[in-house]
């Protein structure tokens, strides 16, 4: 299963793996700190044997405390060395950086680390899905809908959806094939 960026959340991507699906979503970069020069999450490696992560600084960060977040059971990381470390202005503007992490956290990293090994899997993605809408647009002549409100939109791509779909079968299956397919 391939989706765009938007569509990454982590307990789909659980229930996807679940489900024997493999997902290939990429995840957003919504983190500010790189922009504002500070080390991002990816900076902090997870040791799984330890159940801690290591900063940038080689400082350990054991696993503190327990949280709920809406439905997810969160585990903060944090270290009590932060004040005094040499990197702490390039790492946190807090006290001390503190790390989340999900508690079916190896199944993010396991995707992670599938979407880094297949790169070319979001140019696969683009080549099947973007041809349809190039051509909806075409056959909507480039303009907007016809129609206003979200509920008459809605109907109105559905419609050219459709269109597409059966136009699609018929060049695959031809007219009658898809006729008798369709009585079933």
């Amino acid at each position: 299963m391939i989706a765009d960026r938007g569509y990454y959340n982590s307990e789909e991507i659980k229930s996807t793996v679940d489900a024997r699906i493999t997902p290939y979503v990429p995840k957003p970069l919504t983190s500010n700190n790189k922009s504002k020069g500070l080390y991002d999450r990816r900076d902090f490696v997870y040791i799984e044997q330890d159940d801690e992560y290591q900063c940038p600084a080689g400082e350990r960060l054991p696993r503190r405390m327990k949280t709920l977040e809406g439905n997810k059971v969160m585990w903060r990381y944090w270290s009590s060395n932060c004040r005094s470390c040499p990197l702490k202005s390039q790492c946190t503007t807090g006290k001390e950086r503190r790390v989340a992490r999900w508690e079916h956290g190896k199944v993010l990293e396991q995707h992670e680390a599938r979407m880094n090994q297949n790169p070319t899997m979001m140019q696969v993605r683009k080549q099947t899905v973007e041809h349809p809408f190039a051509t909806i647009k075409s056959w909507m002549g480039m303009s907007h809908f016809k129609t206003k409100t979200l509920k008459r939109v809605s109907t109105e791509m559905s419609l050219h959806v459709l269109a597409y779909n059966l136009t699609r079968m018929i060049s695959i299956m031809g007219v009658k094939p898809l006729i008798a397919a369709i009585e079933v």
